[in-house]
């Protein structure tokens, strides 16, 4: 097995101010670099949940369009997880975590400025492309970072994608202030505030992600993408993670739609999301010890299942208090399982694969997403109904659920022979 404590002797060659900073203060950089996946995912994807049921009564659109919005944003994520890995051997992770960050608020703001759907479409698209070099770069610096500190790895990563949750959070009460400001001044299309408030938001996160990742050291440009992974080793971890990218963006794409059809008041719906946002920051310290712990799919494979549950309980009832627990039981889980994929990652490839093995999850990832949000959606337009939707979604989950937890650890001969 390779010495997940390896890369800890890298830091001891650090200019001493980068080391300092890093060795004294890893939990503000873990904070720092999780502004990253604030923008990658709780404002660029997720914020697209608030904004879906106001696009779709102005827009015309049936569920199977709306939905496919989302479906075109996993797609564009999926190319820019194919290309990311030459990217980043060429200019290094920090130029693509900062570039990608900057091009993704770039067409937040100008997903602002249309209404014209295929030209929404389009950009939805190339957000998603660009908000991969964000998600990628910023899982590679984070596992170097947890490296660093191998006695607190899983909770820095968890930290790391939880920061999702902020963006999900502040996205929660931006996105409905914005729309009532715009309507309020009689903007005709008043969604379009909201996309302008969150490229502007992205902007200023990128401002205070910067400086602190770039004290993370990158691995050098000879050693970048160098290792390589047999694929076949982690294929059930890799199919889990597919089913997992299928069925929890379904939820995140039509939860709210379906709570508004439920009848759920504005001021509820966002308490809702407020609280599934909590619920994803907090679950950096909830499943840490089990992050560290589990070497081969366990992690993976509970977390399926919960979410399971969690997309489950508002297609099957209306009633708020299981509405609430869903919404808390999917926020304290849905992004450590992707931070779950990453410590598989640290704990059974050697530092010069990393790239390579969190770019293979990334890609199955993002396959899931593509086809998820376009299968709920035809569903709904089909049954008549999201809950029928949201029930396929569920289902896909308890499948990866089992999948990964036939995925053990990689042995020593099978690391060396990658």
């Amino acid at each position: 097995m390779p010495d997940p404590t390896a890369a800890s002797d890298e830091g001891r060659k650090l200019p001493h101010t980068h080391h300092d900073f890093i060795t004294r203060h890893p939990l503000l950089t873990a904070l720092a670099l999780s502004l990253g996946t604030a923008i990658a995912l709780g404002v660029a994807r997720f914020s697209y949940a608030l904004l879906l049921s106001p696009m779709r009564t102005d827009l015309g659109w049936p569920y199977l369009i709306a939905g496919g919005m989302n479906t075109g944003n996993a797609l564009g994520y999926l190319l820019g997880a194919l290309i990311t890995p030459s990217l980043a051997r060429r200019f290094g992770s920090h130029k693509m975590l900062v570039g990608g960050a900057l091009a993704t608020a770039f067409f937040i703001v100008l997903s602002g400025l249309f209404i014209d759907t295929a030209t929404l479409l389009f950009l939805r698209i190339v957000t998603g492309a660009v908000s991969a070099f964000i998600f990628i770069s910023g899982g590679i610096l984070a596992t170097r970072l947890a490296a660093l500190h191998p006695q607190r790895a899983g909770f820095l990563l968890g930290v790391f994608y939880g920061g999702s949750g902020i963006g999900i959070v502040i996205s929660a009460w931006l996105v409905p202030l914005t729309i009532a400001a715009a309507n309020a001044y009689g903007v005709a299309h008043s969604w379009q505030w909201a996309w302008l408030a969150m490229g502007i938001l992205s902007l200023v996160a990128t401002a205070f992600m910067t400086p602190p990742a770039l004290r993370i050291p990158d691995l050098p440009p000879q050693v970048r993408g160098a290792g390589r992974v047999r694929l076949r080793t982690l294929g059930f971890s890799l199919t889990s993670y597919f089913m997992f990218g299928l069925g929890y963006i379904g939820y995140m794409t039509f939860v709210i739609a379906l709570l508004k059809e439920q009848g759920m008041s504005a001021g509820m719906i966002t308490l809702f999301y407020t609280l599934l946002g909590v619920a994803v920051v907090a679950s950096s310290r909830l499943w840490a010890g089990m992050l560290d712990k589990f070497k081969g799919g366990e992690s993976l494979a509970i977390l399926n299942a919960l979410l399971s549950i969690a997309t489950l309980l508002p297609a099957v009832t209306a009633a708020p208090v299981a509405v609430f627990i869903s919404g808390l039981m999917f926020g304290g889980v849905f992004l450590s399982a992707v931070a779950s994929t990453t410590a598989l990652v640290r704990h059974n490839l050697p530092p010069a694969s990393w790239s390579v093995g969190i770019s293979a999850f990334t890609i199955v990832f993002a396959a899931g997403q593509i086809v998820g949000p376009s299968i709920v959606g035809w569903i709904a337009d089909r049954s008549g109904g999201l809950q029928q939707g949201l029930m396929f979604s569920a289902a896909a989950l308890l499948i990866g659920a089992l999948l990964a937890w036939r995925q053990h650890p990689l042995s020593s001969a099978q690391v060396l022979a990658q």
